[in-house]
């Protein structure tokens, strides 16, 4: 905790930051926080995001209003025309953002079966996707991922135009940090170290070399609207310190 703001706090923020600019658009947070990120996202600096009720319900600030209906012949039709920002979740993650969520180990003998592939192809080739990855680890940070669910930019570069077109990895926000994609290769750096984290505690909880500048920043600090709306409003049950507790 910093001043009084949970490193959870610092999180919703980070997340609600990745859909900052994306205009009218469906934001499909997966996880308590990022969940809360959408929500004060739309709450504050970007009222024109759509959010869902994580089915067929278009929904506003307010969960229990209902603004819209969202059939799921026009959901997937929003997800192959661009028009989702989704933050998935992430087993694996490799230095170019190919991400893992559906088994451990050797794909036909695996250790540990997970939740299967599942929409990730579509989402990372269609729309805009963000990750959100609670617990920052070597387990999950890792050179070279079990099995390829979201495809990453190597990847996606060697498959050609047809793949990259519409590929675009954003950020990715941990318990540790804010990274993004923004290097010559594409590979994964440091964007914003949460206050109170150090560039080594973030290398040493990364299972490959990271690029972290000297002068990296802190991750900004939530205004006080943005904590009473995060506290009062959006998650008066505290459920984004049970995700990341302080």
């Amino acid at each position: 905790m910093t001043g009084g703001v949970t490193r959870a706090e610092y999180c919703v923020v980070a997340c609600a930051e990745a859909w900052r600019g994306d205009g009218e658009i469906l934001a499909a947070p997966m996880g308590a926080v990022p969940r809360i990120g959408a929500r004060l996202a739309k709450l504050t600096f970007a009222p024109e995001l759509m959010l869902t009720d994580g089915e067929a319900m278009i929904v506003g600030g307010d969960p229990e209003v209902v603004e819209g209906w969202l059939p799921y012949r026009a959901h997937l039709a929003m997800v192959t025309g661009g028009r989702r920002h989704v933050m998935m979740g992430a087993s694996q993650l490799d230095r170019h953002g190919n991400q893992n969520i559906s088994c451990i180990g050797d794909w036909k003998r695996p250790k540990r079966q997970l939740l299967g592939a599942r929409g990730a192809p579509v989402n990372t080739l269609n729309n805009p996707t963000s990750y959100w990855v609670p617990r920052h680890s070597r387990r999950v940070f890792v050179e070279r991922v079990d099995m390829v669910c979201g495809v990453g930019y190597d990847r996606v570069a060697a498959a050609g135009p047809a793949a990259s077109r519409f590929h675009d990895l954003r950020c990715v926000v941990t318990d540790l940090a804010v990274l993004d994609f923004a290097t010559p290769d594409r590979a994964l750096r440091v964007r914003s170290l949460h206050p109170g984290v150090t560039a080594e505690a973030v290398r040493e909880a990364t299972g490959f070399p990271l690029d972290i500048a000297d002068d990296v920043p802190c991750t900004r600090e939530p205004t006080p609207a943005e904590l009473r709306l995060i506290r009062e409003v959006i998650d008066p049950e505290g459920a984004r310190e049970r995700e990341v507790p302080s």
